[in-house]
């Protein structure tokens, strides 16, 4: 087990430094990244996808490399333009609804994204349950005209009932994230009719494997996006988009790019917008240089064997 502490290069998520765990099994490493606010149940499935991982028990693949798009944090419209143009994909998802920015910003935002990107490339938003229905329905509406387009609006409402609703007063597919991986009953989304898309993160879902079943399960078409890990988490991800029977769109796995460092000999980071499929090799070095602190690890050992039970 190593615990490091990876600095980012924008704040994401409320946060400025990514903690991981990297754990070591038979067929080599699995990541575990619960985010530090996570109980202890709720961090139980992110370490049976470390322990899958470890143990390489991954399904076959059906694709050497998997598309995927460039993450737009909420920064102003010269940074997000600057991250388009730098990410090298011709997807991009853009974070909008961040608490204490307006409407207006986002506009600006996706306006910047679009000139970065020209007029073929594809946008996305991601909300993270931000806005009430009456908000979602607007919002979509004049953010869709700001990027000139959008391929869906993911998680735009917190519950599944409100994502139903807003996905029959919009034009915009809508994707399902928090209410699939934070949701007790994944398979709501399914049975309210409430998502064109399913976004599957394997570490919050319990591995490839579970991600499969619940992939083949809910009939959706699926994007596997990440948990802001590193290469060694990422490559769980791409794992799983590589054993799925159909890709239709591009993935969330490009992540990598918003950590300043990564624990990989080659850091999988977008080539011609794509990634390529297969477990990443540690290097030594970099497992010493982004250690974390003392009590860091401590609290992470702690936490480990609370969950481990």
């Amino acid at each position: 087990m190593r615990v490091l502490a990876i600095p980012m290069r924008t704040r994401f998520r409320g946060i400025t430094t990514r903690e991981v765990v990297l754990v070591e099994g038979t067929a080599g490493w699995g990541e575990w990244s619960p985010f530090v606010e996570y109980d202890a149940a709720e961090a139980a499935p992110w370490l049976a996808c470390a322990r899958e991982a470890a143990a390489g028990d991954w399904p076959a693949s059906l694709r050497a490399s998997v598309p995927v798009n460039v993450t737009v944090p909420a920064v102003g419209p010269e940074q997000a333009h600057a991250i388009v143009l730098a990410g090298g994909c011709r997807t991009a998802k853009v974070k909008v609804a961040e608490p204490g920015q307006t409407l207006a910003e986002d506009q600006a935002r996706l306006e910047a994204v679009r000139d970065a990107l020209g007029a073929d490339g594809a946008i996305r938003v991601d909300a993270n349950g931000g806005w009430s229905v009456d908000e979602a329905v607007r919002a979509i509406a004049l953010l869709e005209r700001a990027a000139g387009g959008l391929e869906y609006a993911e998680q735009p409402v917190a519950s599944v009932e409100d994502l139903a609703l807003v996905r029959r007063r919009v034009g915009v597919r809508i994707a399902a994230d928090e209410s699939i991986r934070r949701a007790a009953d994944p398979y709501r989304v399914r049975d309210l009719e409430a998502a064109d898309v399913a976004v599957l993160k394997v570490q919050p879902l319990g591995g490839v494997r579970a991600c499969l079943r619940i992939a083949e399960d809910i009939g959706l078409p699926v994007v596997v996006s990440s948990a802001l890990e590193t290469s060694v988490g990422i490559a769980a991800g791409l794992a799983l988009a590589a054993a799925l029977p159909a890709l239709p769109y591009a993935c969330g796995l490009a992540t990598v790019q918003l950590l300043t460092d990564d624990v990989a000999v080659a850091p999988l980071l977008p080539v011609d917008g794509a990634l390529p499929v297969g477990a990443p090799v540690v290097d030594p070095a970099a497992l010493d240089r982004l250690a974390a602190a003392p009590d860091r690890v401590a609290w992470w050992q702690r936490r480990l064997e609370e969950v481990g039970r």
